[in-house]
């Protein structure tokens, strides 16, 4: 081949070659900056509230209702997120929608609609791991976008999750199992035949298949951030080890 073809060979390759992704624009990332510290604000504040009522009561029972309202507020608020992996921020849609979603169902349909629950450990178990999760999951976010990152906060983010996850999931799955007794009683969320709709649904049972769907969903989630772990920070181990 002459040097011309192998020019124009060249030119042609890289004329197909793949753009580098380009990040979010100076609005998107102020807004991102500002939604990011407002949450771990949030997050931070509930953090607070649970030591602060641990302290006064000498007691972990009831520590939900402490930090209730805060809890509603900012886990609701994670449903933004939702608007943001659709183009703003490179993330895994059904990974991300499914632990978004699931705190939030927890929260809402199951925690604050079955009282009864809310005095159960598991409750506090499921709190306990999401404050901390999230406190370094929006401080990591955060600092990355003003691209000040410290090793210890992306150490602690693709590190803390090895226990934090299992802990939080075992506390949601605890929690539904607690509330299936009080639903199945009271008919919570049911609706029954005969109706001029010709609808039925069983809230129970429903409970039942979301518990069935962390079988193979949380698993992904999981090995998902071990895969990342390795990504982000093998290189530096393997490096430490050398040295």
């Amino acid at each position: 081949m002459s040097a011309a073809a192998q020019g124009t060979s060249k030119a042609a390759h890289s004329d197909v070659a793949p753009k580098k992704k380009k990040g979010p624009g100076a609005l998107a990332t102020a807004y991102l900056v500002i939604y990011n510290v407002v949450m771990t604000a949030g997050w931070l504040v509930i953090a607070v509230g649970l030591v602060r009522a641990y302290l006064a009561r000498g007691s972990y029972h009831g520590l939900y209702y402490s930090i209730e309202k805060p809890l509603k507020f900012f886990q609701t608020g994670a449903l933004l997120e939702l608007a943001l992996i659709s183009g703003i921020v490179p993330s895994s849609v059904v990974l991300t929608g499914f632990q978004v979603m699931s705190r939030v169902f927890l929260t809402w349909a199951v925690t604050h609609s079955v009282r009864e629950v809310q005095n159960e450990d598991s409750v506090l178990l499921f709190v306990a791991a999401w404050t901390v999760t999230e406190i370094i999951r929006y401080s990591f976010y955060t600092f990355s976008l003003l691209n000040h990152l410290p090793y210890l906060i992306k150490w602690a983010r693709y590190t803390f999750f090895i226990v934090l996850y299992p802990m939080g999931v075992s506390g949601e799955l605890l929690t539904i199992y607690a509330a299936l007794p009080y639903v199945q009683k009271s008919g919570l969320y049911s609706v029954t035949l005969p109706n001029k709709y010709n609808f039925s649904f069983d809230y129970y049972t429903f409970l039942i298949l979301v518990m069935i769907s962390y079988i193979p969903l949380f698993p992904q989630l999981y090995f998902h951030m071990i895969r990342q772990r390795k990504k982000v920070l093998g290189h530096t181990e393997d490096y430490s080890k050398v040295e």
